[in-house]
């Protein structure tokens, strides 16, 4: 362990306690809005995707308070929305064109957090304020409804509450980071090296939107101090099984079909004069699952698992409850691995014998891939097709290299305690892949794009038809915990995350030369 390893693992075991402050109340901050009258200032959908401002200007305050940036117009909002702050040594005598680049990624929107269910079914757990009474933890419960948790009497490392896993843990790990580089600047922490970090809004509702913002409208023409040499997501990295704090190097894709069938309505009484768009939908929806479960148009990948489809999404338009209806919509949700593409994934839909069966009867079945139209907080709308392209890093990429002997640094040495059992943290590196969704896929782009001036030396990998920087996640929460009641995170996993963040840019530089 080098004296930089040490100086960094000290001062994010220092800054605990101040990330555990920062990450309660960036989960609890919906809470003094989502009841309030939208007329006295207030959003029932507060925290969510399209409605994270004042989680993020809390944040934005907050970051400038704790010395996490130099200057105050260090940090700031772009025009999507996101959070952006930098730091970098500009006394280190290199050029900022020669600088590596390193992005740190996280969002700070999250799921629905279904409140009166968590204090319901839990008995002392709030979904904003976390733990409000202890004695009344329904643990059979939790243990039952989460994927890993510790055992009783280690129950004091947790935070509970809508997001901690998924994901503000990682955005404040991000925020504790800087604030250890700028202490460590005349270590070496930020030598070389441009530091961008991001809180993305909207991941929730449209995966790497933040992101698609940024290659879209702020790289192109930008100059190499811009484009990114890695991106580090900070999305929890933490599996039920295998442990805690993975190093991720890739994820498969996700896409939305939408499929709107188009009947005749008429009174339920006398339903042969019109035409059950819910009934022909319905048989659709049981080919199309049952396809699926025979895994007929499906690929599968060593590395990141089989491609997947399931139906996630419905709206019925009918006149009554005793009429058939006029229209049915469903969307599924598509996942796709290696060697799989979204127009071949909507031609699957559409060449299913219940959509032929449907329209032979004289229905109208649309499949077509839906188009994000929501505006961010800001007001900006990217009016993207909902398909998100899965990515893969090499794991002989020097970012993935550096990344082990990051952990191997700041990590291992003080994991010895753990019983590296199940989702508890490991004392070596675990390279692995997500299960679901993240931010990646928003930095994709087509190989023959040329918009984007990205030199040999940033090794941006080629991945099939797409191109992306080396991206790879480590972050704090377990993915089974994410998305569910009773939600949590783990405060030594945030402690070694922020020591890892910290850490791994000046690694990657010494890596890649």
């Amino acid at each position: 362990m080098s004296n930089l390893d040490q100086k960094t693992a000290e001062l994010a075991a220092k800054y605990r306690p101040l990330a555990a402050e920062l990450l309660a109340e960036v989960v609890r901050i919906p809470a003094d809005y989502v009841d309030r009258p939208v007329d006295d200032g207030g959003d029932p959908d507060c925290g969510l995707s399209n409605h994270e401002q004042p989680r993020l200007e809390y944040l934005k305050k907050r970051i400038v308070e704790i010395g996490a940036v130099r200057h105050a117009d260090d940090v700031g909002f772009d025009d999507f929305g996101n959070l952006v702050w930098s730091v970098e040594d500009p006394d280190d005598g290199i050029a900022r064109e020669d600088k590596r680049v390193v992005y740190f990624d996280g969002h700070s929107d999250t799921v629905k957090a279904l409140r009166p269910a968590w204090i319901e079914r839990t008995g002392g757990l709030d979904s904003y304020d976390g733990l409000v009474d202890g004695s009344k933890i329904d643990r059979s419960f939790l243990r039952q409804e989460l994927g890993h948790l510790p055992a009783d009497d280690e129950w004091e490392h947790l935070l509970f509450g809508r997001g901690s896993a998924d994901q503000l843990g990682g955005v404040i790990t991000e925020v504790v980071a800087t604030k250890i580089m700028l202490e460590l600047q005349s270590e070496g922490a930020l030598r070389g090296v441009i530091v961008r970090c991001y809180a993305t809004v909207c991941e929730e509702d449209n995966d790497g939107a933040g992101p698609m913002f940024l290659i879209r409208k702020e790289l192109p023409g930008a100059g190499a101090e811009r484009i990114p040499d890695v991106v580090v997501l900070t999305e929890g990295t933490g599996d039920a099984s295998k442990g805690a704090l993975g190093i991720y190097r890739g994820q498969r894709g996700r896409m939305q079909i939408e499929v709107t069938v188009t009947g005749r309505s008429c009174h339920g009484s006398m339903p042969w004069e019109g035409k059950n768009p819910l009934e022909f939908g319905g048989a659709i929806l049981a080919e199309a699952a049952q396809k699926y479960d025979d895994r007929v148009g499906f690929l599968d990948d060593e590395f990141l698992g089989h491609g997947t489809r399931t139906a996630s999404w419905s709206e019925l338009h009918t006149p009554s409850d005793c009429a058939v209806p006029e229209s049915f919509v469903f969307r599924f949700d598509r996942r796709l691995t290696v060697g799989e593409m979204p127009d071949q994934a909507v031609a699957d839909v559409e060449a299913l014998d219940a959509v032929k069966t449907a329209r032979d009867a004289g229905l109208s079945v649309d499949v077509k891939i839906p188009t994000y139209e929501e505006p961010s907080w800001r007001g900006y709308r990217l009016n993207n097709p909902q398909v998100y392209m899965g990515w893969v890093t090499p794991e002989d990429h020097p970012a993935i290299q550096a990344a082990q002997t990051a952990y191997r640094g700041v990590i291992t040495p003080h994991v010895s305690d753990s019983s590296e059992e199940a989702g508890a943290l490991r004392k070596e590196p675990r390279v692995d892949r997500w299960i679901f969704s993240t931010d990646g896929v928003g930095f994709p782009i087509p190989v023959e794009d040329e918009s984007i001036a990205v030199s040999e030396k940033k090794s941006w990998v080629v991945s099939g038809a797409v191109k992306h920087p080396a991206m790879f996640g480590l972050g704090p929460g377990i993915e089974q915990n994410t998305h569910k009641i009773g939600e949590c995170v783990d405060l030594r996993e945030l402690q070694h995350a922020i020591a890892f963040a910290a850490r791994f840019p000046s690694v990657f530089v010494d890596t890649a030369g």
